[in-house]
């Protein structure tokens, strides 16, 4: 029975991690979108 408990600790670990990395990448887009957003219109017309 201790595995089962391991592996869903392990699973719930995970799942925080990627939660963790999807509110950075939100944050990130958040703040630098129209930057970024901004650099490849600039690139696009230069092109």
């Amino acid at each position: 029975m201790n595995h089962l408990y391991q592996r869903g600790q392990g699973l719930v670990e995970y799942a925080m991690i990627l939660v963790l990395v999807a509110i950075i990448v939100v944050i990130i887009v958040a703040l630098f979108g129209s930057a970024v957003g901004n650099m490849f219109s600039t690139v696009v017309a230069a092109i």
